[in-house]
């Protein structure tokens, strides 16, 4: 079982969409986030005169799944944040609506440090693909010494563990499943392998539960296109075969290339039959046909010790 953390939020004007401060106990790393509409006051902060990185995000006009994201990095973060709300043609950036700047409580976050961590940052973005970078490529900065490296690849996870609690996940990876291991191996934190059949039309599809996300498993067959008027979920099995999580193999059938997490058992459902479906009955244990929705039950009645 993961370890458990404690992440102090501090609500700065004490209003939910105000600015918002987060902190790690026993980080040093110090996170400051609010919407564009509160720059004039996020600007008078003392954390936007350190030396940091920072994360301006907006929706994206062309893909409603992801937002457009650019990392940055400033020995004057908040100089730097200026310069962005310029209008564009005067060098600012105008697809932002958020600003979220990741400081240190302590001076020993140097140039040098922002520098390696932000094109760590720009990496690991452009491979976990949530977003889209409007950064570009990302410069390789190696001129660190080994042990600045490992304490800069620390902070790293502390802001992919913290960032997700603020509403920002396209440094979340996702969690793969255990299924390699086999059903019920994976430890306490993974469900039983579940399948999905829809023999008409040739739709096999398997998965698993971890940590509280729905993984559809690499190899399993979707239905060959999105067949209902209802478009819900339309605009997510698009973006799938875009990205190439869903491929036509060489028998015309259409696969999951590789694992793909879903936020619950009927969007995963979804998906596979082409159709809004209700995955707590569509999905089945798999070799006791027991439903998602029974097994599920099981398991609340017994954390609460019922029969």
């Amino acid at each position: 079982m993961t370890q458990g953390r404690s992440i102090r939020l501090f609500l700065v004007d004490g209003t939910p969409h105000g600015l918002l401060t987060a902190e790690i106990m026993n980080w040093t790393g110090h996170v400051l986030s609010g919407q564009r509409t509160k720059l004039s006051e996020l600007v008078k902060r003392p954390e936007c005169g350190r030396t940091g990185v920072y994360f301006l995000v907006g929706p994206d006009p062309d893909n409603s799944l992801r937002p457009l994201v650019y990392i940055g990095e400033s020995d004057d973060v908040g100089m730097r944040l200026k310069q962005h709300n310029r209008p564009e043609e005067k060098g600012g950036k105008d697809f932002w609506e958020k600003a979220c700047l990741v400081t240190s409580k302590d001076p020993n976050l140097t140039k040098a440090h922002v520098k390696y961590l932000e094109s760590l940052l720009i990496q690991s973005a452009g491979e976990v693909g949530r977003c889209k970078l409007v950064n570009g490529t990302a410069h390789e900065y190696i001129n660190l010494p080994e042990s600045d490296r490992a304490d800069m690849a620390f902070f790293l996870e502390q802001i992919r563990t913290i960032l997700p609690v603020l509403g920002f996940d396209f440094l979340s990876e996702q969690r793969k499943t255990p299924s390699n291991e086999g059903p019920g191996e994976g430890g306490p934190e993974s469900s039983p392998v579940f399948v999905m059949e829809i023999a008409s039309h040739g739709v096999k599809a398997r998965a698993q539960e971890v940590d509280g996300q729905f993984f559809v498993l690499s190899g399993s067959i979707a239905r060959e296109k999105w067949v209902s008027e209802h478009t819900s979920y339309r605009a997510l099995y698009e973006q799938l075969k875009e990205d190439g999580v869903l491929k036509v193999d060489e028998s015309g059938k259409t696969r999951f290339s590789a694992e793909q997490a879903f936020s619950s058992p009927s969007a995963a459902a979804a998906i596979v039959s082409g159709r809004p479906a209700n995955g707590r009955t569509s999905w089945c244990v798999e070799g006791s046909g027991q439903t998602y929705a029974a097994w599920q039950d099981q398991q609340v009645s017994a954390a609460a010790g019922e029969d």
